[in-house]
């Protein structure tokens, strides 16, 4: 099986757990990682944070984002632009969210973009070193590369249940490796070379 078909199929898998979770499991479990990683999370005042607006079975990482902003934290969510590109626009108090692709919310037009010192990225699975599995169109993969190549490297904590671990995620040339995994059970840093 070639790495892409692999992946396909314990994205499908882990998604499929994922969705059979419970809802009441999911937000308890989404509360539990606001516990575990509100203080962990290492940021300064300013810091530009990018969380997500939960989709389908998508752990809520919106308490966690409140108290990052309560820490000081600037707030942004992906925006889709069209089939290869999301931006990052701010999340500021009074500004509405709005229906912006892939089934997904956040800020509208008017929202200046920001580019994220930390990044909370969704996934579909994740292993033990921090290989990751997305939803398989590569928005953030080519958003992180896109500011890479600018300079700026973004830390990259994913975010996902215990369900979502696999034993391990075949890694291609183009897969960003994450830092660290915020799961129901804690928050897990990855050692890079």
């Amino acid at each position: 099986m070639s790495p892409r078909d692999l992946k396909a199929a314990l994205r499908t898998e882990r998604l499929a757990m994922r969705d059979a979770m419970p809802a009441e499991a999911r937000i308890e479990a989404s509360l539990a990682m606001a516990d575990h990683a509100s203080d962990i999370i290492a940021l300064d005042p300013g810091h530009v944070v990018s969380g997500f607006w939960p989709i389908r079975s998508e752990a809520d990482i919106r308490p966690l984002m409140v108290r990052l902003k309560d820490r000081g934290a600037r707030l942004c969510l992906p925006v889709i632009l069209d089939k290869k590109t999301i931006v990052f626009r701010e999340l500021a108090d009074g500004v509405a969210v709005v229906e912006t692709g892939f089934g997904t919310m956040g800020p509208g037009p008017d929202a200046p973009e920001l580019d994220p010192d930390i990044m909370l990225v969704p996934l579909s699975a994740f292993d033990a070193v921090g290989h990751r599995i997305g939803y398989g169109a590569g928005y953030y993969d080519r958003a992180i590369d896109r500011l890479r190549s600018k300079g700026h490297m973004p830390r990259l904590i994913g975010i996902a249940f215990d369900c979502q671990e696999v034993a391990s995620v075949p890694a291609e040339p183009h897969d960003v490796a994450l830092d660290a995994v915020l799961t129901e059970s804690g928050f897990r840093h990855f050692e890079r070379d």
